[in-house]
């Protein structure tokens, strides 16, 4: 969300920000909105200091005109609240605005790579996808989740089952006890305020699960990612600034449309409509945002190090970032059959802009109250996790090694295999 002040005060330089975001937006509107709704107020003020004076003078003959500039005050105040609202609506709809240091480009063409890590693995036979590894063996099943549930969903069973836990404890283990965040286990349903608190709303209400309740006006939200629900924690609150960095993780279920990605890996668990993810929030001072992005990215490849996991790094640029995002990186992991990487983590820094909207604040060292910076990010995304697995750890007869590092939470488990 941002600040109307902040767009009166320099409109050229936001509207210079929000071009490297491809977008059009009325700047003129807004600011007409502005000085209209500031004008009714200040209308408002001055009839209801016209009425309190009338009514210390006690002079009856003024009655009628005490009744008539109620009426006037109460028409005033309808102007307003509609100007208002109408102001508030654009606003909310307006994305983060870009750091100075993000590639500008119109799509993922424009994304810039900041370095690759780990070995790609050479097979001396055609490397299989995770689908049909699955499906061999037996373990992942689209078919019956598509009769039971509907498309882009799946049925991961036996070993894999096993796996897809493992990855989840491993991550959260690796991330409470190295990286020192906080585990919670969250609520996975979320208001419409918390969903426009983390800017999910209104933008993207064709994307999200919606429940269906008796009372139509609470609305209530499947959780698309657990960011939703972690960065709502601090929501409305002054916060201590001793306890800054505040930093949650939690595995949970997330649940999507994908409404925009019709005809897109229609195959497999790259996009499903329900899956599982590890997500890191980081609640911190505004200027620590930048370090502590950098924090949580090196949190998130850790994990992939750790996997022996072949991956890259790479920055987005100003079109293919999030809408609530100042700066983002991407961590894209190697599938074999693709013979290309693949998005696994997303970390990004919001600055200020989620806090703006869930009015979450600090007092700075002068005792300025101000808004905190949030951060979010996935350690990682687990269903992707166990498909980079599959895919780099398969041999020619279809089996999967287990990597080193999981076989504690597999009961010392070498490899996956259909016998």
């Amino acid at each position: 969300m941002h600040s109307i002040k902040e767009i009166r005060n320099d409109k050229q330089g936001f509207k210079k920000a929000l071009d490297k975001r491809f977008l059009n937006i009325d700047l003129d509107k807004i600011l007409i909105l502005d000085k209209d709704n500031r004008k009714f107020i200040q209308q408002k003020e001055a009839l209801e200091k016209e009425k309190k004076d009338i009514s210390k003078s006690k002079d009856k003959t003024l009655f009628e005109k005490s009744k008539s500039i109620s009426l006037e005050i109460e028409k005033i105040n309808k102007l307003q609240v509609i100007t208002k609202e109408q102001l508030e609506s654009i606003l909310a709809s307006i994305p983060n605005i870009p750091l100075s240091d993000v590639p500008i480009g119109k799509d993922e063409n424009s994304n810039t790579e900041i370095s690759k890590s780990g070995k790609i693995p050479e097979f001396l036979f055609k490397p299989k996808s995770h689908y049909e590894l699955g499906e061999n063996l037996d373990m992942l099943d689209f078919d019956l989740a598509t009769k039971t549930t509907g498309s882009r969903f799946v049925f991961v069973k036996d070993k894999l089952a096993l796996l897809e836990r493992a990855l989840s404890n491993f991550m959260l283990d690796i991330h409470v006890n190295n990286n020192g965040y906080k585990e919670i286990s969250p609520p996975l349903i979320a208001t419409e305020s918390s969903m426009f608190g983390t800017g999910q709303l209104p933008k993207f209400d064709n994307d999200q699960f919606e429940l269906k309740l008796y009372d139509s006006s609470d609305r209530k939200f499947l959780i698309p990612t657990a960011e939703v629900i972690l960065t709502n924690i601090v929501k409305d609150k002054i916060i201590d600034k001793k306890n800054l960095p505040m930093r949650f993780v939690a595995s949970t279920p997330c649940f999507r449309k994908e409404a925009g990605s019709y005809g897109k890996d229609t195959k497999g668990m790259i996009r499903q409509h329900q899956f599982y993810k590890v997500e890191m929030v980081s609640i911190v001072e505004t200027d620590k945002c930048l370090a502590e992005l950098g924090r949580m990215t090196d949190c998130a490849t850790k994990i992939l190090d750790l996997l022996e996991l072949p991956y890259r790094k790479i920055v987005l640029c100003t079109g293919d970032m999030g809408f609530s995002a100042e700066k983002t990186f991407d961590i894209e992991v190697w599938l074999p059959s693709e013979n290309k990487y693949r998005e696994i983590s997303s970390c990004s820094s919001c600055g200020s802009f989620q806090a703006r909207r869930m009015k979450t604040r600090y007092k700075d060292d002068n005792k300025d109250t101000v808004f905190v910076g949030t951060l979010n990010g996935s350690g990682l995304a687990i269903g992707r996790t166990l498909v980079a697995i599959l895919e780099n750890y398969q041999e020619e007869d279809g089996s999967v090694n287990v990597p080193k590092v999981l076989k504690p939470y597999m009961n010392n488990l070498e490899k996956i295999s259909k016998i």
